[in-house]
């Protein structure tokens, strides 16, 4: 009876396994991304990318010293159509919770690397000359197994 019982039991468990299998997600949460949408201003191509390849690089490589920010990329657009974006910039955290840095901590990352935040808010301010903001948006990166 026991043996019975044993291999009903291995039965039971042999059968389940592929339904098990199939509920299983194929992927997990990865880091998380925000992308920058930006559209220069005919002829500033080269000048927002002075400001990209100087203060945004310094900003960056700061935040990934003081360990918010993975990493980051800046991606051009092949033949984008009329008011599309021409870059993208991305910025990728941990997780979303890498990403809540408290505002003290950013204006003292401000303030080391602009000089003060009324500069920095000038800065921001002066780049509308030369690029438009077309969005941002966080995406999560899903990792397949």
């Amino acid at each position: 009876m026991k043996r019975f019982v044993a291999s009903l039991l291995t039965a039971a468990a042999l059968s389940a396994a592929p339904a098990l299998a199939q509920d299983a997600r194929p992927y997990d949460n990865g880091p998380v991304w925000v992308i920058s949408n930006i559209q220069t201003k005919d002829g500033h191509f080269n000048d927002y990318m002075r400001y990209v390849s100087t203060s945004w690089k310094a900003l960056q490589e700061d935040s990934k010293k003081r360990g918010w920010v993975l990493d980051y990329k800046v991606l051009t657009a092949v033949d984008q159509r009329d008011n599309e974006p021409d870059l993208y910039l991305m910025i990728e955290y941990k997780n979303m919770a890498a990403m809540d840095v408290s505002l003290d901590e950013l204006d003292a990352q401000t303030k080391a690397l602009e000089g003060s935040v009324t500069a920095s808010d000038k800065a921001f301010a002066a780049r509308d000359t030369i690029r438009t903001l077309r969005g941002s948006i966080i995406a999560r990166e899903l990792i397949l197994r």
